[in-house]
């Protein structure tokens, strides 16, 4: 019996060996959450976070004009693949009307889990609506940085609150809309922000650090301004650390950007999303996300070229294909669809790791063409689990 273990060992260890030089790689397992296609209101914006013992996603209704959304939903689901329960809406998260006819609400949120405090934090942007579903801008900050915080022992939720950024002007109108963002070791958050003077200009890229404590999100300070002088500029940015840097992704109308600096707030020029051999990733005028494993980075995004053009800017399918992290390029090779197209777009989505073993892609389907239903589309959320092929650290 000795002999035998002696010969297994190296056997073991070369088993060992072999498993951590295979690439990373992923599959896919696509879940329908809930369908609803009634005319009156499409479900939109699902996005999710990781809690103790499961998951909670934040979910809005559109209700069938440009940008018009209800008060914030949520989901919450027991572990990775127990049943969801909701779509809830809170009193503290709902609309909030005012005195003059116009209503307070918040669009674009992404939640996201802060370990330090045990809290999840949902950041949007704060709109004001007319009575005709209208975005306002008639008073100075109309559009700013909101968050709200929720305790997952009582399911219960702060109202909601502005990030108090500095006067000037540049942050007259400042947005954390649709786009990730990145709790630091220490336990600060960086926060990437869309800026301008108005909604009128063009916009530019910031990203803010902040402070948690479990109650209030603190501005301290933020970093490079990147701008583009195309069309709207540089917007909807999301954020992720990998491997010791950070990497940017940017919208912008004609093409998406990528940049990537080394402490979270000093970026690289931005420069145009490109696929390995060159060519133009085709993602324009709508978002990309970012899944990062210790083993690789990834990307999410729509693009052209997909047998897609009878989509609204080619907004589907959604494709997710590995990022070389040092030339910033997309690998054609490790493309995949992961949520396919069925006559709907799909480009208002999220991104997040759930636990070592998945991370979630989340979407609804836009059913704004005519011939959605014709062609499949059911008005679907979906959760696209990307089961990874080996443990990402720590959780596994």
């Amino acid at each position: 019996m000795i002999k035998s273990a002696a010969i297994a060992l190296p056997f073991a260890l070369l088993a060992a060996v072999s498993l951590a030089e295979e690439p990373l790689d992923f599959t896919v397992k696509l879940e329908t959450v809930m369908k609803h296609h009634d005319g009156e209101f499409l479900w939109f914006h699902p996005r999710a976070a990781p809690v103790p013992g499961g998951a909670v996603m934040t979910i809005q209704k559109h209700l069938k004009v440009s940008d018009y959304y209800s008060g914030l939903h949520f989901m919450r689901r027991e572990g990775v693949d127990g049943a969801w329960s909701g779509p809830f809406l809170p009193p503290e998260i709902d609309w909030q009307p005012q005195a003059d006819g116009v209503t307070l609400s918040v669009a674009d949120v992404t939640p996201g889990w802060h370990e330090p405090t045990g809290r999840l934090l949902a950041i949007g942007c704060r709109v004001r609506y007319s009575s005709a579903g209208k975005q306002l801008d008639d008073v100075k900050r109309s559009h700013q940085t909101v968050y709200a915080v929720f305790d997952p022992g009582t399911s219960k939720w702060t109202p909601w609150r502005v990030l108090k950024l500095p006067e000037d002007e540049e942050f007259d109108f400042a947005r954390n809309a649709c786009a990730q963002w990145v709790v630091k070791d220490d336990g600060k958050l960086l926060v990437p922000l869309y800026i301008a003077k108005s909604p009128k200009d063009r916009y530019s890229t910031t990203v803010a650090e902040c402070r948690f404590d479990g109650e209030t999100l603190v501005f301290e300070r933020n970093g490079d301004v990147l701008r583009l002088d195309v069309a709207r500029g540089l917007y909807e940015p999301s954020l992720v650390a990998h491997g010791g840097r950070y990497y940017l992704t940017l919208r912008n109308d004609e093409r998406g950007y990528v940049s990537a600096g080394d402490d979270g707030l000093h970026f690289a020029e931005p420069k145009p999303w490109t696929f390995d051999d060159g060519a133009e990733l085709g993602s324009y005028n709508t978002q990309q996300h970012w899944l990062a494993h210790r083993d690789g980075l990834f990307l999410v995004y729509t693009r052209r070229g997909a047998d897609n053009d009878h989509i609204v800017r080619h907004r589907a399918p959604l494709f997710m294909a590995r990022v070389d992290p040092e030339k910033l390029h997309v690998v054609r090779a490790s493309e995949k669809v992961v949520v396919p197209e069925r006559g709907a777009e799909l480009g208002n989505f999220g991104c997040a790791r759930i636990d070592g073993r998945e991370s979630w892609v989340t979407v609804s389907e836009g059913m704004f063409m005519k011939d959605s239903v014709q062609r499949g589309a059911e008005g679907a959320t979906f959760v696209a689990r990307i089961l990874w092929s080996k443990p990402d650290a720590p959780n596994p």
